[in-house]
């Protein structure tokens, strides 16, 4: 069953937690070890392992807390604001006779939501106001599974494969991260060589079957989980095709990672969970090459992730991080944005001037879906702050914030912004699901055309959504004065590109959309975006071009 009620947590006098409960086919206890980290206002989930132990009975609260503090676990789930599963199957013989398909149900039921507590996720819907239900807090993408003997022999058996589940934006390969495999009885089945391996006390010649049938293994004679996860920790699988990529450690290549918390005060337009208070927390993270301000002031992107999701998450899935650190600027993710303002970040970005170096005339700001729509607020409101935005995958109606409801307008005055340029770079995947560009929903047509209108740009955008197939440009209606075609290599995709001029004769706005990309943000758009954004400061009232050869 997966899980109505909320969960009843144990506390224990040092502040760790536990709680159980009985899925359909296994039973779960989770064990949260207290953090000093602040992750009741920064989710920290994204980057957190998510140790899933497969254990040979149903552990009592003794049982996991024992072997959480005897393995170190613990210590390590404390530092990263994480949880350890100990799952138990529920069909008699335990793993042995274990049915395939525990596993799916296990991801299916374990979330990274932007609303959590306790080692569980609430499942909050921000559109209908209700919770539909509760499920364990865990990057499905950071999946770590630890088996002895049957319940390795489990992981060997059916898990060593592509397995299709519910991933993050639907259904997906959700095939584990890293497995640690312990006194095996079976050789490995495995269908795939990309899911690393640690082997601990196994024979000779599972070993050497091990090192011959998976990419990235390592080898104990006795289980040494510390060591072990500084294998594990630099693999991360994510995205519908589960590919296995290793992240980069921010220490080695001299990148700050800085997570804050800040008090903001609560704007009369807030419809989120702050309204009507006074004051609320809000988190940030910044992150920024360590000499990033030897030379003066620096430009900022301000980074807005989607619903749902976190700053970690539009930093590290996007990778926005990597353009900051390739390109030597600041970039501040924004926590939980979607119960906080336009006039709200005002204020953030005042702080944020008094705690870094920044150039003001160089700010800038992006964000993914529900932050592609924070972003447009920006536009709307507070037009006269950016040198340049770049919305991403995502827009309400013309006139609406965040919250789908009418905007305050510029500064507040009731009237959205009609007529101050601001350069803006908006991108969509042609394969989405949801609408994000103008073929696919009307509020993306007129959001076209708002922008054209207020950018001053000379195209006649004369075209009504009902008459698509009349259309002579399919995706955005009409064609680009002029259009570039960037090749996304990684991905085996293609960016394009349309780009309007203005009266003054300039390229200030940016149309592209993405072939093969659905619902998603990759480094490839953001760094295009950041080429763009990059070319333009706001001087005053004015918006200044680098170099305009677009």
């Amino acid at each position: 069953m997966s899980i109505k009620n909320v969960p009843e947590v144990q506390e224990f006098n040092n502040g760790d937690k536990i709680w159980d409960h009985t899925f359909n086919t296994f039973h779960a206890k989770v064990y949260i070890p207290k953090s000093k980290l602040p992750g009741d206002i920064i989710n920290f989930g994204y980057s957190s392992p998510y140790f899933l132990i497969f254990t040979d009975s149903i552990f009592t609260n003794e049982n996991a807390l024992s072997y959480a503090k005897t393995s170190k676990l613990s210590e390590i789930a404390s530092a990263y604001d994480t949880s350890i599963v100990f799952i138990y199957p529920l069909n008699e013989g335990g793993w042995k006779s274990a049915p395939e398909g525990i596993f799916e149900e296990i991801i299916e039921n374990s979330k990274i939501h932007q609303y959590h507590k306790d080692g569980y996720a609430v499942l909050n819907n921000r559109f209908t106001h209700t919770t539909e239900g509760y499920a364990i807090r865990g990057a499905i993408f950071r999946t770590f599974l630890i088996g002895n003997g049957d319940g390795a022999d489990y992981i060997a058996k059916y898990l060593l494969k592509k397995i299709t589940g519910a991933g993050l934006w639907g259904p997906a390969d959700i095939a584990p991260t890293v497995c640690l495999l312990e006194n095996l009885s079976i050789q490995p089945l495995n269908k795939r060589r990309d899911i690393p391996i640690i082997s601990v006390g196994n024979s000779k010649l599972i070993n050497e079957t091990i090192s011959e049938k998976f990419d990235d293994c390592i080898f104990q004679e006795s289980l040494d989980i510390p060591a072990a996860f500084k294998f594990m920790k630099q693999f991360i699988r994510w995205g519908w095709d589960g590919e296995l990529s290793r992240e980069i450690d921010f220490n080695e290549v001299n990148f700050i990672e800085e997570p804050c918390v800040v008090e903001l005060k609560t704007s009369p337009d807030n419809q989120g969970d702050y309204a009507g208070s006074v004051t609320h927390k809000t988190g940030f993270i910044s992150y920024y090459n360590k000499t990033v301000f030897d030379k003066g002031p620096v430009p900022l992107v301000l980074c807005f992730h989607g619903g749902g999701d976190s700053a970690k998450h539009i930093a590290l899935v996007s990778s926005w991080w990597k353009v900051a650190h390739d390109h030597n600027f600041l970039l501040v993710c924004v926590e939980d944005h979607l119960n906080s303002t336009a006039t709200e970040m005002m204020e953030l970005l005042e702080i944020l001037k008094t705690k870094y170096r920044i150039d003001e005339k160089r700010i800038y700001a992006s964000g993914f879906s529900m932050g592609g729509c924070k972003t447009w607020d920006l536009y709307q409101e507070y037009p006269d702050v950016f040198a340049a935005v770049a919305p991403m995958d995502a827009t309400f109606d013309v006139g609406c914030n965040l919250y789908g409801q009418p905007s305050v307008g510029l500064h507040g005055c009731g009237k959205i912004n009609e007529n101050i340029l601001v350069p803006v770079f908006y991108t969509g995947g042609e394969e989405t699901p949801l609408p994000e560009l103008p073929f696919q929903a009307e509020k993306c047509r007129a959001r076209m055309e708002y922008v054209l209108k207020v950018n001053e740009c000379t195209a006649n955008y004369n075209i009504k959504f009902e008459d698509q197939n009349k259309w002579e440009n399919k995706i955005w209606g009409i064609n680009g004065d002029s259009v570039e075609k960037i090749e996304d290599k990684s991905r085996n995709s293609v960016l394009t590109i349309n780009y309007f001029n203005s009266k003054d004769g300039n390229i200030y706005t940016a149309f592209g959309s993405i072939s093969g990309q659905g619902h998603e943000c990759r480094y490839h758009t953001c760094e295009q975006a950041w080429f763009f954004m990059s070319r333009f400061q706001r001087n005053k009232d004015k918006i200044e071009i680098h170099n305009c050869q677009l």
